[in-house]
C-alpha cells in the first residue's frame, strides 16, 4: 500500500480532493483534516456511534473506515444533516423533548435518525429502538431521545 493515497469524494454535496496517508481513518481525515469537529471520537472501535456519518446513504462509523476508502464516494456527516430539512426537524424534536443533555452522542443519533426517518418516515418506537441501537448515551436514558425521533418521524410521515 502506498505512503499516501489521492482521493476524491463528495463531502456534504460539496466535491472534495486530498492526499491523505495510508492508514488515515475517515474520522481522522474529517476532524483534522477537514476541520469538521460535529463528527465525535467516541471509542475508536465502532461501538460508540460517536462517529456516525453516511456515506453512500448508508450509516457508518467513520472510524473504521480508512480515508483511502472515501474515494468515489458521497460523504454525509453532522454538518451536512444539520442545514437539511431533515436536520432541522430532528434538532427541533431534540430540544422539545429534552434529549440533549451532554451532547457529545447527539451528532451520531442525529445522522443514524436521520437516516431512519428518512427509510421509515413515522417509524414506531421500536423501529426507532433498532435504528438507534449502535449509539450510545450516558446521560438520557434513551426515553427522551425515542420520543423525539418519534416526533420527528411522525413530522416526516405528514409530509
Amino acid at each position: 500500500m502506498p505512503a499516501k493515497c489521492d482521493i476524491a469524494f463528495s463531502l456534504n454535496g460539496v466535491k472534495r480532493e486530498l492526499t491523505v496517508p495510508a492508514g488515515m481513518s475517515a474520522l481522522e481525515m474529517l476532524r483534522d483534516r477537514l476541520g469538521l469537529t460535529g463528527t465525535k471520537y467516541g471509542c475508536g472501535e465502532g461501538e460508540c456511534g460517536a462517529c456516525t456519518i453516511l456515506v453512500d446513504g448508508s450509516t457508518v462509523n467513520s472510524c473504521l473506515m480508512f480515508a483511502a476508502d472515501c474515494d468515489g464516494r458521497e460523504l454525509v456527516t453532522i454538518e451536512g444533516v444539520a442545514v437539511s430539512a431533515a436536520g432541522e426537524r430532528l434538532r427541533d424534536a431534540f430540544v422539545a423533548n429534552g434529549a440533549v443533555q451532554c451532547g457529545f452522542c447527539t451528532p451520531g443519533l442525529m445522522v443514524q435518525a436521520s437516516h431512519l426517518i428518512e427509510r421509515h418516515p413515522g417509524a414506531d418506537e421500536a423501529t426507532i429502538r433498532r435504528g438507534i441501537e449502535g449509539n450510545l448515551c450516558r446521560c438520557t436514558g434513551y426515553r427522551k431521545i425515542i420520543d423525539a425521533v418519534a416526533a420527528a418521524a411522525k413530522e416526516k410521515s405528514h409530509e
